[in-house]
């Protein structure tokens, strides 16, 4: 990349802030970057430290309340996203906006659609759309409906609605955070080979290891500060979350010592329906009580499915699943939550939480009935408003209020309300299911924490994630989900990392 290829930055920001008039919190302090043509600028810091706050300022989200924006060198004024979009800018959004009924090609060309005699053109449309996913090396049907497909797969659709607004600055919230780890690679050679075409490219993430390998420069915010701008190799991983979160963090975690204890959750020739090939005998695992079962495998495989059914939100097409000797097959999710299953799911915003409630409504939500927060029928108030004042404080949940709605909160604090509220009942089962997806060094690491200190607690805990350093640092066993079939689990000393992705490749195990 070179600067002198251009007369102006493609993307100039002078003194950007941003008030949150509910809370008072400063989230944007007088922010000035900028970002050139050919050039892939990564924003780094923790979650709530303001970096998704200052991507909507620029796209027409959020009005500033002080700053300038310069595009081509020409002074700005973003009003919606429309008139971002038409400035020439496009941006890849952390929380997806799509509509789940129409198909892929419908999704990406929405507002651009083909006509033909003054209809829409649906051949056209998938032509487009299937001509451009296969340019970016994104596996994507045009005719798919967006509403069957997969987390990763929703956000290559939004990734694709960016390309076909042929914009010359994109900007990525997050992008792989919901990705495997193939795709993330994937993408990550894509935003080069996009920066290489002349086009800028500034993104958000938490994932050190992509930053290091594509940007050119590396900006570091912290409590809406720019508090770094440095270029790629001048800091590694540990300086740059040194600088992130102001103190020295743990990158990786001690494996815990094998402490198992009696069975907590029994998996018995469990099948599901849609998903995949079982095999001959079906789902079969036990838990143990202060036991760690990770469950790896690419996204789509089945996890989210079995994760769903053994919370009650799925039925059993056959099999047994008991909870400390009880059987529960096919059971209600209330009557499960009451044996001491709690879930969090890997979907926050539609299934963890209601973003248009408040945050001492989401954090009662599973337990409202209990006497801890009702009586004869009617809602303890002060008791909801305490407990959720405890949650803030002991998962450092930052711009938020018991009263307030949770919507404008950053996708970290999202999950500490959710991982907050699912522990606090001291659960015998925690079926987690992409716990840390999209969550800073520091919120990984807290994160971490909590699940072992469950586990140490005595519960037995489920974990099913896309990362694999996660679960070789918290897994006592580990297992892999191939269409539809649960692998293991076997002893984590058993296992490397290369046969675990031997199975993730093709459901075969040939040690």
């Amino acid at each position: 990349m070179s600067q002198t290829s251009a007369d102006a930055p493609r993307l100039e920001l002078r003194g950007m802030r941003k008030y949150f008039a509910s809370s008072g919190v400063l989230a944007v302090a007088d922010v000035s970057l900028e970002v050139w043509p050919g050039e892939v600028v990564a924003i780094i810091g923790e979650n709530g430290t303001g970096k998704s706050t200052l991507m909507n300022l620029l796209f027409g989200v959020h009005p500033a309340d002080a700053g300038t924006v310069l595009v081509d060198g020409q002074q700005r004024d973003i009003k919606s996203p429309q008139d971002a979009i038409d400035m020439g800018l496009g941006m890849v959004h952390q929380h997806f906006e799509l509509v789940p009924s129409f198909t892929v090609a419908q999704n990406v060309l929405l507002g651009r659609e083909p006509a033909r005699a003054g209809f829409y053109d649906d051949r056209a449309a998938n032509e487009r759309v299937a001509e451009l996913a296969a340019e970016s090396g994104l596996d994507l049907s045009p005719t798919q409906r967006v509403g069957s497909l997969t987390i990763g797969a929703q956000q290559r659709v939004e990734i694709l609605k960016a390309l076909a607004a042929d914009a010359r600055l994109l900007i990525f919230d997050e992008p792989t955070a919901v990705l495997t780890p193939a795709e993330a690679d994937d993408l990550v050679l894509m935003m080069r080979r996009l920066a290489d075409t002349g086009r800028a490219v500034l993104f958000i993430s938490h994932k050190l290891p992509e930053v290091q390998a594509v940007a050119d420069r590396i900006i570091v915010m912290r409590q809406g500060k720019v508090v770094a701008n440095l270029r790629r190799g001048e800091a590694d991983d540990a300086e740059l979350a040194r600088l992130m979160v102001g103190r020295e963090v743990q990158l990786h975690t001690a494996p815990p010592r094998e402490a198992s204890g009696d069975v907590v959750l029994h998996v018995e020739d469990v099948r599901l329906p849609g998903v995949g090939d079982t095999g001959d005998s079906g789902i079969s695992f036990d838990l143990h009580k202060q036991q760690v079962v990770g469950v790896a495998g690419v996204s789509g495989n089945g996890q989210d499915e079995l994760i769903e059914a053994l919370a009650g939100l799925r039925a059993l097409d056959s099999g047994k699943v008991s909870v400390r000797g009880q059987d529960l097959t096919n059971a209600r999710p209330a009557r499960i939550r009451d044996a001491g299953v709690a879930h969090i799911a890997a979907d926050r915003m539609h299934v963890g939480l209601n973003v248009q409630a408040t945050l001492e409504e989401n954090a009662a939500a599973t337990a409202f009935r209990s006497r801890m927060f009702s009586r004869f029928g009617v809602i303890k108030r002060r008791a909801r408003r305490r407990f959720a004042e405890k949650l803030i404080s002991d998962y450092e949940v930052r711009g938020a209020a018991p009263t307030r709605s949770v919507a404008s909160l950053s996708g970290g604090n999202l999950q500490k309300i959710v991982i907050g509220r699912e522990l606090a009942g001291r659960p015998s089962i925690v079926l987690a299911n992409q716990p840390t997806r999209g969550l800073d060094v520091g919120s990984i690491e807290f994160v971490h924490s909590v699940l072992l200190d469950a586990c140490a607690d005595g519960a037995g805990v489920l974990l099913v994630s896309t990362e694999l350093d996660e679960i070789f640092a918290l897994s006592h066993r580990i297992a892999v989900m191939y269409r539809g079939k649960l692998v293991g689990p076997f002893p984590r000393e058993q296992m490397t990392r290369e046969r675990v992705g031997r199975i993730m490749a093709s459901g075969e195990d040939a040690s």
